[in-house]
């Protein structure tokens, strides 16, 4: 069995392909399916099958996309209920890719259609776990209360993961390989290890999922304290369970202007002291200028689904790089324009004289739009008000203006969108961005 990971780090995602005798089976695609598809090639295989562990939150699956483009024919749980051609895949059947076996555990927790798919060829076994069972970690349970074909409250999914937990893996060898849908930094769940893979001996022995406890305590653990959910999740998940549209044809509509205005709300995609500097009053700065930014998650945190958006890149050369980051979570559709600013001086942010703040704090108000979670194990400045950045659109005019408001996060990327932001809601007040020199004062 041939078994090659691929991995999107903004979103902390991993995909797979299992290859065997000449055919291969892709599990849990991102949005350009490209790359599997020049696997393939490279190894002279055919893609029979694509499998959705579950539908995905945080990313659009091109999965209709290859069934449409090789005939590969696409698996899922019979509780998705999706509207694109597929085959049901749950506990008790399986199906064959060259010489390896696959099946599938009905392994609810995550949501409720999540399975598992366990592969196996001569005496190798290998999990790949969706969702359901991380490195470290189990999947979040409170991400299909308002979106999916079912819409189960996390209680009731929490006691769903205990079950799965305690019952689903039991007959499975120690040596059994894991391969989870998303590492650390994915909001689907928390404190996930940097590891890319483990086994499943190692997860009974290291996973706090697995330890001895009460159904309770594991319920309180796995609800306590989860990271926010971005508004864009739940629009996700119907995309996926509908299936999205061919990625070339979702470009077709998107204009690239040169130097042009906009009336759209508008993100500036461009490096933070770039955008000090020169930018369009009343822009968001939602840094994509390296392949690691969180992009797609801010950009889905902060930007509504079905809100019409403009972006401002840096140079025309970006515009497929751009293009393809906020396809990623299917907000394409919402793209009116791309735009390179024009020449001259628009509008600018001051800098901040660090050792003036750092001796006088009590002259500023401090906002601090960490997430809710870090806020909770501890502030950087004691007297900071709490504004996460993922509600700051909503809550910005509840900031008092009559001292100079300084903006920070925990290491200057959030920062750089929270400080535009407020800025564009309280246009009168004096706003400065901590940025990187937060990291002087932990």
């Amino acid at each position: 069995m041939n078994v090659k990971q691929f991995e999107y780090k903004p979103l902390a995602h991993f995909s797979y392909i299992i290859e065997s005798e000449g055919e291969m089976a892709i599990i849990d695609p991102e949005r350009n399916p490209n790359q599997y598809y020049e696997y393939a090639h490279e190894l002279g295989a055919t893609i029979t099958a694509v499998i959705e562990t579950h539908p995905h939150a945080d990313f659009i699956s091109s999965h209709l996309q290859i069934h449409n483009e090789t005939g590969a024919t696409i698996y899922n749980s019979e509780k998705l209920g999706a509207t694109y051609p597929h085959q049901s895949f749950n506990s008790n059947k399986e199906i064959k890719v060259g010489n390896i076996t696959l099946k599938a555990i009905d392994t609810p927790g995550h949501s409720p259609d999540s399975i598992t798919i366990v592969a196996k060829e001569n005496s190798k076994t290998y999990l790949f776990t969706g969702d359901t069972l991380f490195i470290g970690d189990v999947g979040r349970p409170d991400l299909r209360e308002k979106s999916g074909n079912i819409k189960a409250k996390r209680k009731e999914l929490a006691e769903m993961m205990y079950d799965t937990i305690t019952h689903k893996f039991t007959d499975l060898p120690n040596e059994a390989i894991i391969y989870p849908a998303h590492g650390a930094g994915s909001l689907c769940g928390n404190n996930m290890s940097d590891a890319k893979s483990s086994t499943l001996g190692e997860e009974r022995k290291e996973n706090w999922a697995f330890q001895e406890q009460t159904k309770e305590e594991f319920i309180n653990h796995l609800l306590n304290n989860q990271p926010f959910i971005p508004s864009y999740f739940s629009y996700n998940v119907a995309i996926n369970k509908e299936g999205a549209e061919h990625l070339r044809k979702a470009f077709a509509n998107i204009d690239f202007q040169m130097n042009a205005n906009s009336t759209n709300l508008i993100v500036d995609v461009r490096e933070e002291k770039t955008f000090k500097e020169n930018h369009i009053k009343g822009s968001y700065n939602i840094q994509a200028n390296s392949k690691n930014a969180k992009f797609e998650t801010w950009l889905g945190a902060i930007v509504k689904p079905k809100e019409s958006f403009d972006i401002i890149i840096e140079k025309p050369q970006d515009v497929d790089k751009i293009l393809h980051r906020i396809s990623k979570i299917g907000y394409e559709k919402q793209l009116q324009n791309i735009i390179t600013l024009p020449n001259q001086k628009l509008t600018n942010l001051p800098y901040l004289d660090i050792e003036e703040f750092k001796n006088n704090l009590e002259k500023y108000t401090i906002v601090d739009i960490r997430n809710q979670s870090e806020i909770n194990n501890g502030k950087i400045f004691a007297d900071a008000l709490e504004h996460p950045l993922n509600d700051l659109r909503a809550t910005a005019k509840e900031i008092p203006t009559n001292k100079p408001i300084v903006v920070h996060c925990a290491g200057g990327y959030r920062s750089a969108a929270g400080s535009s932001i407020i800025k564009q809601l309280l246009p009168k007040a004096t706003i400065y961005d901590l940025s990187d020199a937060v990291k002087k004062f932990q």
